[in-house]
């Protein structure tokens, strides 16, 4: 599987390179050469800095990039506080916690489509842990929409980086620094701050969303696997510059700050850079790319190897989040419970599925569009029925998950969940425990000396 057969053909063109230096012109010659903010730059565009660390970061961490834009961004009304009837971006106002920390297994049934909201009003916050207004940990987010975006609106989040698993539909992602197409399998990572229009080619669309309130997602290190496997850089696509030009319809910009949403109005579109270059951009990635691992003797090895993309803490190998992925591949452990062992994790973890079936879940709970979460320290592992077939199996080689792909949200934070994640959207499992692990029996017998 070097990358994943879509159905949708793709119809944009890409600059591939993970954290690479990119740069991008709609016209020849609209780029400065030598300099980033000449006095008149070419075409009588403006340039206009788009920074997403801070200007002293380290250099091998700093992002930023330089637009040259027919009119700069700035050129808006005041924000104004919106409401939204249908999406929940935030904690409820009148919660006392901002969420409920529960030390229980929990799972979710498969979350609903919904043809009557567009992207932002499809919002909808399940669980987190941190605050965007200090900069710190994340949320996780269900989104499902069956309308486009209007044609005269545009979306952006202060509060962080998205990273958006797509589980079904098409999202076809008009951003400043040009377009992106992502459809099932794909992920797409919208830093903060950039603007984008998101409209639905193939109908209604559903998925999950990790936003990092803290910092930018990188790739792992590798150690001793040394120069590649995982998610290769080369495999990382980023948009090429796309423009349109209008200074005279009336458009309303969207902003997510602070958990809230914010409308102001302008006088022209926010998709007027003509040229771009730097290292602060979107991109997206195949999941049908990522080159997998594992053990060809015994055991496995813990599930860090499938790691597509990590934020890191100011603790090195202690991530705010990791996003990882249960691919299709090969078990050829001799001796080996090949399912993940049954385990208690300091880390939490958000499981979501693509689609088909995850190997450790084989009872039926769950289902693609559905979701899990298993927080610190709360025990968990591959449910009864899963026990029994992988205890008694021929151990040959076998390959698991085809037509699968399970992912997870992994932090090391507490990662609390919403009021409307726990009760309002009326998906949790309340058997899941019993489900997965009532039927467990003890097969201990004493030595008989």
């Amino acid at each position: 599987m070097p990358s994943t057969q879509f159905v949708i053909k793709e119809k944009y063109r890409y600059q591939n390179g993970f954290n690479s230096y990119h740069e991008s012109e709609a016209i020849e010659g609209a780029l400065p050469i030598g300099t980033n903010s000449p006095q008149k730059p070419p075409y009588g565009l403006y340039a206009e800095k788009l920074s997403g660390t801070a200007f002293t970061a380290p250099r091998h961490e700093n992002q930023q990039s330089w637009l040259y834009r027919i009119l700069p961004a700035s050129n808006h009304s005041p924000f104004e506080p919106r409401e939204s009837s249908s999406s929940k971006t935030d904690q409820e106002p009148s919660a006392q916690e901002k969420f409920f920390q529960i030390p229980n297994q929990l799972r979710w049934d498969p979350f609903d489509m919904d043809d009557t909201v567009d992207w932002v009003n499809s919002l909808h916050l399940v669980a987190g842990a941190g605050d965007p207004v200090m900069k710190t940990g994340l949320g996780v987010f269900i989104f499902a929409a069956g309308k486009d975006m209007d044609s005269h609106e545009a979306f952006y989040s202060a509060d962080g980086d998205f990273l958006i698993v797509l589980q079904h539909g098409v999202l076809d992602i008009q951003t400043e620094l040009g377009r992106l197409l992502v459809r099932p399998n794909e992920i797409c990572v919208i830093p903060r701050g950039i603007r984008y229009r998101v409209t639905l080619p193939s109908g209604p669309v559903r998925g999950y969303i990790l936003e990092l309130y803290q910092g930018h997602f990188t790739l792992p290190e590798l150690g001793p696997i040394g120069s590649n496997c995982l998610a290769n850089a080369r495999d990382f696509q980023a948009p090429t510059a796309f423009f349109d030009e209008d200074t005279s319809s009336s458009w309303t910009l969207l902003s997510k700050f602070a958990g809230r949403l914010f409308a102001a109005k302008q006088n022209h579109t926010p998709f007027d850079v003509v040229a771009w270059h730097g290292l602060y951009y979107p991109y997206k990635y195949d999941l049908g790319r990522f080159n997998t691992i594992g053990s060809i003797s015994f055991d496995h090895p813990d599930p860090s190897i499938f790691t597509v993309l990590t934020a890191q803490s100011d603790h090195p190998g202690t991530a705010v989040a990791d996003f990882v992925i249960f691919p299709p591949r090969w078990l050829v452990g001799e001796d080996t419970f090949r399912p993940p062992w049954y385990h208690r994790n300091t880390m939490s973890e958000f499981m979501g599925l693509i689609g088909g079936q995850y190997d450790a879940k084989e009872g039926g709970g769950f289902q693609p569009a559905g979701a899990s979460l298993h927080n610190v320290m709360s025990a968990h592992g591959p449910d009864a029925s899963t026990h029994e077939k992988a205890s008694n199996a021929e151990l040959k080689p076998v390959k698991v998950g085809e037509g699968s792909m399970a992912f997870m949200f992994e932090s090391a934070l507490m990662v609390g969940v919403t009021e409307w994640g726990l009760k309002q959207c009326a998906k949790v499992q309340a058997d899941y425990s019993e489900h997965s692990w009532g039927a467990l029996k003890p097969h201990f017998k004493r030595p008989s000396n």
